[in-house]
């Protein structure tokens, strides 16, 4: 069973922000901004409330500005969907999780070593240039189970 359901258009749409979001990082970096997204989809918790879909995962606003960087700088994300991009999506939505993503609500490049927490969320790991954030014990069970 798919940890999330999905058309084909989610996938396009996924595979072009885990492009944008992670290129450089191979094929694995592609893979944990993608745990990102799925884990989004079915934590229904903290700042991510009510998402039922890809496109509201990928387009959600928060404070003002895009979640995700890459839509709001566009480069990209706005070029189409490679068949590779589109197949490391379609894992993630059916069953690929792995850590420092597998649980992980946020990432972020610091561009310095990562801070043991990011806005109050504990570090989950590091991979190349990309620390992730796993949500506090006890506040957003639906990322453990999802």
């Amino acid at each position: 069973m798919a940890r999330a359901s999905y058309r084909s258009s989610d996938v396009d749409l996924m595979a072009r922000m885990m492009r944008a979001e992670a290129e450089g990082e191979g094929k694995q970096g592609m893979l944990y901004v993608g745990n990102v997204i799925v884990n989004r989809l079915t934590a229904n918790c903290l700042d991510f409330r009510n998402l039922r879909t890809i496109p509201q995962v990928i387009y959600q606003v928060q404070g003002g500005n895009y979640s995700f960087e890459a839509v709001q700088k566009g480069n990209v994300f706005y070029q189409r969907a490679r068949e590779s991009e589109r197949r490391l999506a379609r894992q993630n939505l059916e069953f690929w999780r792995q850590h420092p993503g597998k649980y992980a609500l946020w990432y972020f490049n610091p561009y310095a070593p990562c801070p043991p927490t990011w806005y109050d969320q504990p570090f989950a790991g590091q991979f190349k240039n990309h620390c992730y954030y796993e949500p506090q014990p006890g506040t957003c069970e639906g990322v453990y189970t999802g």
